[in-house]
């Protein structure tokens, strides 16, 4: 199967859509792309493809001249702000997603600055944005990298309709009401999509947010309306029983229809069996091809949503909480098409999704026709009673997985809930089946942290949920006969996280004996309940205030203390345990996080690591 068509020499017509990508083209079910590209075309519809224009000027995107119908543009798999800066806000040293992990192939805010170059070129023509970097922009947001809260992308990039969650069914159905004559401005029907009016009379029971004036300026008053509005827009991300909801802007308004219903097992079945050529195009073999192919391209996606409900997340925000899982036929089809792939060498490296060993939705109420509302969660803080924990599917899957010749081992790399193995009461076997043949030493999972107060603030559980996990892991692994250990994840800084509480996580870390060789800072990014915390300094939730740690001085502190270990982090250390009133923890008892005083550092711990350049915010 030949790749969309990324030149005007490939085609012979007007293409119907042209798509423009802040990625790479790689055409792999993994990029949403990709998809959106396939489906349209198994569909009919004559696709072709801009990847990475130069945004400079016009040329790239008047290339294929005017499609017949629209123009779709996404800022590819990642939020680009997040694919260029760190949390520290420092330019990254390179792009996966690029050819030749090179930076500077797309800009920041790839879907503004790609929908206004064509609306430059074309003044009428529909243009329809999505990906994540759209969706999770879609309403007004607090935008880390500015440091202020931002407009609907969907005014910014000057588009007419803004595409939100996975896209697969609205995608279509803009197509078809294209495709049969309606103005693009006609199109503010479709679940799943945000549109632009200067009327909204006609809207069926709609919620009114705050406007964009009220939530904006940097007073307490506005913070508080953001944190309301955000609460608003996440008590109606339920397909069944979300409402439309709109945002005034002074001289238009901003309406959100309601999500997209979730695609079923057969529709998901339809769109990975699409005609991709799983790699990325040849055009790019010259300068090393695109780095972000490998971590994915003997990787199988397994389901989608997530009742996770993690409050640094954006997943329930994106793709929802309802878990839509392939069927066994289907994925195994897949895996054996990985097997006959000439680099493959008997390994899948992951069969799962935003978390591996969901492949049900958490309770019945999905199945009713009109549900109650629900805002409880299904895992924390405490397991719901409605909970269906079952991993005999997942079980049966996995096994067929490995009976399929030339395969060698399955992993599991995606996340897997401890605390929902926990409430399986076959729990243990999937354990046993985990260690035994799933994993290659290492089994990452994520606590991230260990105060109960923290945690709550995460929508995590209490550690002990963790640590019941580790023993059961540990007893079984020693059963087996295998030495394989458990890599927990962790965050430093998250709001509610202060001086106190990143100690006791340092405590927790001495007494387990683990060295975290990586640590994580909280990355406020758009959709996110964290990220509303920490923009507003309250808990949305509750509306109490909550400690957000904001400064540098406090995130390299805590970071530090994660890595109390670390010769170069020992002065950062023992300041902080001073200023805490934790001398108890400096000295020689085996309690002790550091001794009273250091050895002389190696010249390469004193030694400055480089930095990228940092972005200038708004202050």
């Amino acid at each position: 199967m030949p790749f969309l068509p990324t030149t005007p020499d490939e085609l012979t017509t007007q293409p119907d859509f042209i798509l423009i990508t802040g990625d790479a083209y790689v055409d792999h079910p993994s990029f949403g792309a990709s998809i959106i590209g396939r489906l349209l075309e198994s569909r009919g519809y004559t696709v072709a493809i801009i990847p990475q224009p130069d945004w400079k000027t016009t040329n790239d995107f008047t290339k294929f001249g005017q499609p017949k119908l629209a123009f779709l543009v996404t800022g590819g798999n990642i939020d680009t702000m997040v694919n260029h800066y760190t949390v520290a806000l420092h330019k990254r040293k390179s792009d996966a997603y690029s050819p030749g992990g090179q930076l500077g192939k797309r800009p920041n805010r790839a879907t503004i600055v790609y929908s206004n170059k064509i609306r430059e070129a074309y003044k009428d023509i529909p243009i329809i944005i999505g990906g994540l970097e759209a969706s999770l922009r879609r309403l007004a947001h607090y935008d880390y990298w500015d440091n202020a809260v931002r407009r609907s992308i969907l005014l910014d990039s000057a588009a007419d309709i803004l595409v939100y969650g996975m896209g697969e069914n609205q995608i279509i159905e803009i197509a078809e009401a294209l495709e049969s004559g309606l103005a693009v401005g006609d199109l503010s029907f479709i679940p799943g999509t945000v549109f632009k009016t200067k009327d909204i009379s006609s809207l069926d029971d709609p919620i009114i947010l705050p406007s964009y004036k009220a939530i904006k300026d940097p007073i307490h008053q506005a913070k508080k309306e953001y944190a309301r509005s955000f609460m608003l827009q996440y008590h109606n991300t339920d397909y069944l029983t979300a409402k439309t909801l709109v945002e005034n802007y002074a001289n238009t308004y901003v309406v959100q229809n309601k999500p997209a219903r979730p695609l079923t097992t057969q529709e998901l079945d339809r769109v990975y069996s699409l005609s991709f050529v799983r790699d990325y195009h040849p055009m790019y073999k010259a300068e090393g091809g695109v780095p972000a192919i490998e971590e994915v391209k003997f990787s199988i996606t397994a389901n989608r949503g997530c009742f996770g409900s993690c409050n640094f997340c954006a997943l329930s925000f994106h793709q929802g909480r309802v878990v839509q899982a392939r069927s066994h036929k289907s994925i195994i089809a897949e895996a054996t098409l990985i097997t006959h792939d000439p680099d493959f060498k008997g390994y899948i490296h992951d069969v799962g999704g935003p978390t591996a060993n969901f492949r049900h939705p958490s309770c019945n109420r999905w199945e009713k026709e009109n549900p109650t509302p629900c805002n409880r969660r299904c895992l924390t803080p405490k397991p719901c009673p409605n909970l269906k924990a079952d991993h005999e599917d997942y079980l049966k899957l996995l096994k067929s997985l490995r009976e399929i010749p030339k395969i060698k081992k399955v992993f599991i790399r995606s996340g897997i809930r401890y605390d929902y193995v926990l409430h399986d009461p076959k729990g243990d076997a999937f354990i046993k089946e985990l260690c035994t043949h799933h994993i290659s030493g290492r089994l990452k999972v994520a606590p991230e942290h260990v105060s109960e107060k923290v945690l709550t603030y995460m929508g995590k559980p209490g550690i002990e949920a963790y640590e019941k996990f580790a023993q059961k892991y540990a007893a079984i692994n020693k059963q087996l006969g295998k030495d394989q250990y458990l890599v927990p994840y962790l965050i430093s800084s998250h709001p509610g996280c202060n001086l106190d509480d990143a100690i006791n996580l340092a405590e927790y870390l001495q007494k387990s004996g683990h060295q975290p060789e990586q640590v994580q800072d909280f990355y406020p990014t758009p959709g996110t309940l964290a990220t509303c915390m920490y923009y507003t300094g309250l808990d949305p939730q509750t509306m109490k205030r909550v400690f957000v740690a904001k400064s540098q001085r406090e995130k390299t502190t805590q970071r530090a203390l994660m890595q109390y270990r670390l010769p170069v982090n020992y002065d950062i250390v023992k300041n902080a345990l001073l200023r805490a009133g934790r001398k108890d923890l400096i000295g020689h008892d085996p309690r002790a996080l550091i001794r009273p005083s250091a050895k002389p550092r190696t010249q390469t711990s004193m030694k400055k690591q480089p930095k990228g350049k940092k972005l200038k915010r708004k202050p």
